[in-house]
């Protein structure tokens, strides 16, 4: 499986037009919600938040992946949103966080999980894929770049 394989045109937000952090990541589990990725977008949004407790998910270089593995979450999904000006993830780095990707699936895969988060992070540890996709006008345009970044790795298995 693919990052791409999960992450819908549909599932991204550009711009995403949040004022603070749990606002970003209320938008992106309504978005998913929408298209009945998420069963209980209350439950899934206060399980991402409980993760977020734990450690911030602003993992540097402006980015972050909020994520979660809950009931309200059958399926894997992921959703993107690229904010503007950038939000306070209280990230690693300090710097504020312009992509936010929001990882939820299911409690019986941790596997397939932490391997989703880990192409997440491959993918964004590169600069000028980071800064092409700051420059995207539309989810088509940035699905399409992450598609052709992606083409570069191997499938998960």
């Amino acid at each position: 499986m693919r990052l791409t394989d999960i992450l819908l045109s549909d599932y991204i937000k550009l711009p995403l037009d949040a004022k603070d952090r749990d606002e970003a990541i209320k938008k992106l589990v309504l978005l998913l919600g929408q298209f009945e990725v998420i069963d209980d977008t209350d439950q899934a949004y206060k399980a991402v938040l409980d993760r977020e407790k734990i450690m911030t998910t602003g993992v540097g270089n402006g980015i972050a992946i909020p994520h979660c593995k809950d009931s309200s979450c059958p399926n894997f999904a992921v959703a993107m949103g690229i904010h503007k000006k950038g939000l306070n993830f209280e990230s690693i780095d300090k710097k504020d966080v312009r992509i936010v990707f929001l990882l939820v699936g299911p409690e019986n895969n941790p596997g397939l999980h932490i391997k989703l988060l880990s192409r997440i992070s491959r993918l964004m540890s590169n600069e000028d894929l980071r800064e092409e996709l700051l420059e995207r006008e539309s989810a088509e345009d940035a699905l399409n770049l992450l598609q052709e970044e992606e083409n570069y790795y191997f499938d998960l298995d």
